[in-house]
């Protein structure tokens, strides 16, 4: 397992997650019956006449599945804890049987004021599904541990 740290860490940066998650009509349903029970997340035959025109996975679902990205892999973020999710936008609906992939893109990173083995990293977290269109996106502030001294 490859650890990036703080210091391992530069504004610009583009990390292109190697794995891919592929989204199953039982998960959308399952998760959608105990989180946002609305048909056009949990009736296949009711979401066709929705605004969607099918079933599609619930905000909150498509949110665990970047959350999982960041947790999954070859190489990670020596995260300490996430602070905040800023500006989260649904650029196009989740459906059965997508394979996302995901994008990191370093915004900005300070250090922090009151401890030195730590920083602040705000990062351009993006889900694409297989016909790379964007699907997902937020905006990670997260603290990062220094490497040890």
């Amino acid at each position: 397992m490859d650890i990036m740290y703080f210091e391992d860490i530069e504004v610009g940066q583009k990390r292109v997650k190697s794995l891919t998650y592929q989204v199953k009509k039982e998960e959308i349903i399952q998760f959608a019956r105990h989180w946002d029970p609305r048909t056009f997340h949990i009736d296949e035959a009711a979401a066709v006449s929705s605004v969607f025109g099918g079933l599609v996975a619930c905000s909150a679902h498509i949110f665990s599945i970047l959350s999982w990205f960041g947790t999954h892999g070859n190489r990670r973020t020596a995260s300490m804890a996430a602070l905040g999710f800023d500006e989260l936008h649904m650029h196009h609906p989740v459906r059965p049987d997508d394979t996302l992939s995901c994008c990191f893109t370093t915004l900005e990173k300070h250090e922090s004021r009151s401890k030195q083995d730590r920083g602040i990293v705000r990062t351009l977290a993006s889900l694409f599904n297989q016909q790379s269109i964007e699907v997902f996106s937020a905006i990670i502030i997260t603290m990062v541990a220094k490497r040890s001294r």
